[in-house]
């Protein structure tokens, strides 16, 4: 590494620090205006502006180090600013403290709003949910608007006063179906008509926004609505999605709204980040009602850097959210959640076998769930792109038919894992579940439930309606937990007396199926998302159990070490990988035994310091799409001096193309002379300035110097490439020079680095099944020839009154927003432009431009 950037590695924990020391180094040499005078003011007015530019480019990565260094050049022309106020006596001196109080504790007063908010948006939605899950099963006559719990407080077996829609069976599975199909109709064209962002669950593109990867429009107020309005939609159609996973998305855009209203976090992208990752643990306390699970769970899965502070705003923030939620009571019962339970009874030692069971099972679920999806999801991208509102109203509608002859796939998720997780000595019995009679009937649902739930989640979990994974994944896992314990309790009941049953007391229930749906609850979660502690403070924030703390570390111990033997990383990571966006995580360890010279792009195209017109400058932007250029002495030499990012360089132009007193053929400076660096240009060859444009009209010279950064973060070319991936991690630039003896050798990104990375992979595992793409297309040929059956025997009954399939590819069902994300790749090493890096042309739709 060169000497340029030895200080910078000293502290590569402390990102800010960093920053500050660029920024000041930076600063020194372009704080003397051209009359010798200070322009720290104005300095600081151009940085806000091309801060509020980068702010709207999309698909590109922030570069911490340079925002960093934007953060300390804020507060030190503050402190100029504030110079001297504190001796002032009288209003102004009272003004001022009191601006510099509510500057300093802004953080608190977004985190409390924030909290507040989604608090109130999760008691809402919960009602809604409830009550539209409700609706396709009967009604209400005492009040319409009530659900089925509360319009029978009290009764847990039903009451008079809700009434079935008939009493005609084959009605009432019509209805529910017709009711299904109204609710993901009417989420997926909502979500296609005005924001394609609101599809999915969310969680992978948050943890590459946190990590500093822009997505326009992805965080924003239309997004937020769109969300919380399909939803409840997208759960009470029996879809195979969960709320969880939306649920960290639209509590991460009502922070992102609500924080754009303060000037401290509507430039600063590094601010913005720890209102982002406080908000993710806010979704996830709400969704589980778990406060420190969510903060956890914040830490362990969505964020790259997570210092104290950023932690502490995490837990206070969840701490409003779930306050706020436990003070809206939405299911009256002072729970949280509706599967929420408590258990009184401890468990035995010689059950931790099938504990192992249950946690082998998490890692075998979570494997298979993953490979088939991602393959579900590449033929999503592939065939039904144009059909996104048409599939998830299908899928609804095969879901209904599907799901209502049996009695745990036929209620929601939520209510049927409640009904699991309960003991059977509670006096709730639902359809004779504890019944010892109904004991292998009831083993035999709960296994087609598990099974036919696990298919609906492959093919369902990316559809273009609000879905999560976290709440199938559960209620898969609890249903075969339940069976599990059905299984061993009627062992227990048909050897009472065997040895192995000897820790059990004979007038105690010794088995308690209830738990064991619980721990696959949490097996299957964790095998989905390959997370650990945050799954084990979850559930135990859900249970309250003590005792039941290690059975669940068991599980979970137990399923992640069978998840690793099939691959890193969950479903939230495979999905980044899937659309190929620029995420290294910080989890990961790699050994590659090369320096970075093997990686890096050694053909860049550089700027020389003097010499170039600017009519050279804008060609060069107008036929290229880096995201910035190194400053070179001349480009025989290539003397390293500097680099200037893409959009400073455009700023820098357009506003002299503004100003109108530069023409093409005008010189560009990117570096003073050494002479006259420090003190005004020589009259010889004066470089315009633009604070002096007006005054010296007619100069043949453009001094862009004060646009460069002087002291990029450079490395040696035979640094080892892992080092070199740890600076991307933990400091965060978006690009990394490449210098030997002063001279410029290349240029390395996120990109060169993952390129690498999954050609190495590649290479140690076994290639794609080469006949995927095939039967692909066999299976869209028959999906084809099925639809046009259908449509001919439609066309034929109703007498060629009906027709359908008529420009199936462009009807007016189809007409909205384009989800960008559909235009995108998984990462391959075949392909150049496969991981995003803001240098592709993706077509970013109204959505990205007017929605914001």
């Amino acid at each position: 590494m060169t000497s340029r950037s030895s200080q910078n590695l000293a502290h590569i924990p402390r990102r800010p620090s960093l920053g500050g020391r660029a920024i000041s180094r930076r600063l020194s040499a372009l704080s003397i205006h051209p009359d010798g005078g200070p322009k720290g003011s104005t300095e600081h007015e151009l940085t806000e502006e091309i801060a509020e530019i980068k702010r709207y480019e999309d698909f590109t990565t922030i570069d911490w180090v340079q925002d960093a260094a934007q953060e300390q050049s804020r507060r030190r022309a503050r402190r100029k600013q504030n110079a001297g106020v504190f001796e002032l006596r009288g209003s102004l001196g009272w003004r001022r403290r009191l601006e510099d109080t509510y500057d300093a504790g802004q953080a608190w007063i977004v985190v409390t709003l924030v909290g507040a908010v989604i608090g109130l948006n999760a008691g809402f939605l919960n009602i809604i949910t409830e009550w539209l899950s409700d609706i396709k099963l009967g009604y209400c006559t005492t009040a319409f608007y009530l659900n089925e719990n509360f319009c029978c407080w009290g009764d847990e077996k039903g009451c008079p006063e809700w009434h079935p829609w008939s009493s005609f069976w084959p009605l009432n599975y019509f209805l529910y179906l017709l009711f299904s199909t109204i609710f993901a109709l009417t989420s997926a064209s909502l979500v296609k008509a005005f924001a394609p962002y609101a599809a999915g669950s969310g969680i992978s593109e948050i943890k590459c926004i946190i990590a500093g990867f822009v997505m326009k429009g992805f965080l924003g107020f239309w997004t937020l609505l769109i969300k919380s309005i399909c939803l409840p939609l997208a759960i009470a159609s029996g879809l195979s999605v969960g709320k969880e996973g939306p649920s960290v998305h639209y509590a991460v855009c009502t922070g992102n709204v609500i924080s754009r209203f303060f000037g401290k976090y509507k430039r600063n992208a590094s601010k913005t980040r720890e209102i982002l990752t406080a908000c993710a643990a806010a979704g996830v306390a709400v969704a589980f009602g778990s406060p420190i699970g969510g903060v956890l769970f914040s830490l362990e899965e969505m964020s790259s850097y997570f210092p104290l502070k950023t932690m502490w705003r995490s837990y206070f923030c969840a701490l409003v959210a779930t306050a706020v939620l436990a003070a809206m009571n939405p299911f009256w019962t002072g729970q949280l959640v509706m599967f929420e339970v408590r258990y009184d009874r401890s468990w035995h030692f010689f059950e931790t076998i099938f504990f192992i069971l249950i946690g082998i099972f998490g890692g075998l679920y979570g494997a298979f769930v993953m490979k088939w999806n991602l393959r579900a999801q590449a033929f999503r991208k592939k065939y039904l792109t144009k059909y996104a509102i048409l599939e998830a109203t299908l899928l609804a509608a095969a879901t209904a038919m599907l799901c209502f002859p049996n009695m745990f796939l036929r209620i929601d998720m939520t209510e049927s894992m409640e009904i699991l997780f309960l003991e059977c000595e509670g006096g709730r019995d639902y359809g004779g579940l504890c019944e010892t009679k109904n004991t292998w009937r009831m083993v035999l649902s709960l296994a087609f439930a598990t099974i036919m739930r696990t298919f609906l989640v492959v093919i369902s979990y990316g559809c273009k309606v609000p879905a999560g994974i976290f709440v199938p994944s559960m209620a898969i896992g609890a249903s075969f937990g339940r069976m599990v314990g059905i299984l061993v309790q009627a062992l227990h009941e048909a050897f009472p007396q065997a040895r192995f049953f000897a820790a059990c007391q004979p007038d105690v229930p010794c088995i308690t199926p209830g738990t064991y749906a619980f721990l696959g609850a949490a097996a299957a979660l964790s095998g989905i998302m390959h997370i650990t502690v945050s799954v084990v403070v979850i559930m135990f924030e859900l249970t309250g159990a003590l005792t039941y703390i290690l059975p669940t570390m068991i599980v979970v111990g137990v399923t992640k070490a069978v998840s690793d033997r099939f691959g890193k990383g969950g479903i939230a990571d495979r999905m980044i990988w899937f659309n190929g966006f620029p995420f290294l995580d910080n989890k990961e360890e790699h050994t590659f035994g090369v320096p970075v010279s093997q990686v890096m792009t050694s053909d860049v195209t550089s700027l020389p310091s003097s010499g170039f017109t600017l009519k050279a400058v804008e060609q060069l932007l107008a036929q290229s799409k880096y995201q910035g250029f190194p400053v070179v002495e001349d480009r025989t030499s290539k003397i390293l001096l500097g680099y200037i990012g893409r959009t400073e360089l455009r700023y820098a132009i357009d506003r002299t193309r503004k100003e109108g007193f530069v023409s093409s053929n005008a010189k560009c400076f990117f570096t003073q002379p050494p002479s006259t660096a420090l003190q005004t240009p020589s009259i010889a060859a004066p470089p315009v300035t633009f604070d002096a444009i007006e005054d010296a009209s007619g100069q043949q010279s453009v001094d862009l110097s004060r646009f460069i950064d002087p002291t990029p973060l450079s490395v040696h070319p035979r640094l080892p490439l892992e080092t070199v991936m740890e600076l991307f991690k933990k400091m965060g630039p978006r690009v990394i020079v490449v210098e030997y003896r002063g001279r410029l050798a290349g240029l390395v990104t996120v990109k060169d680095c993952l390129k690498y990375q999954f050609k190495v992979e590649a290479q140690e595992t076994s290639t794609q099944d080469p006949t995927i793409d095939m039967r692909q297309k066999k299976l869209w040929g028959l999906m084809n020839r099925g639809a046009d059956w259908v449509a001919d025997k439609v066309l034929s009954v109703s007498g060629g009154r009906i027709k359908l399939g008529a420009g199936r590819a462009s009807g007016p069902i189809e007409s909205g927003l384009d989800d960008p994300r559909d235009q995108l790749s998984p990462i391959l090493t075949s392909s150049r432009h496969d991981i995003l890096e803001g240098t592709e042309d993706v077509e970013p739709g109204v959505e990205l431009q007017a929605r914001r």
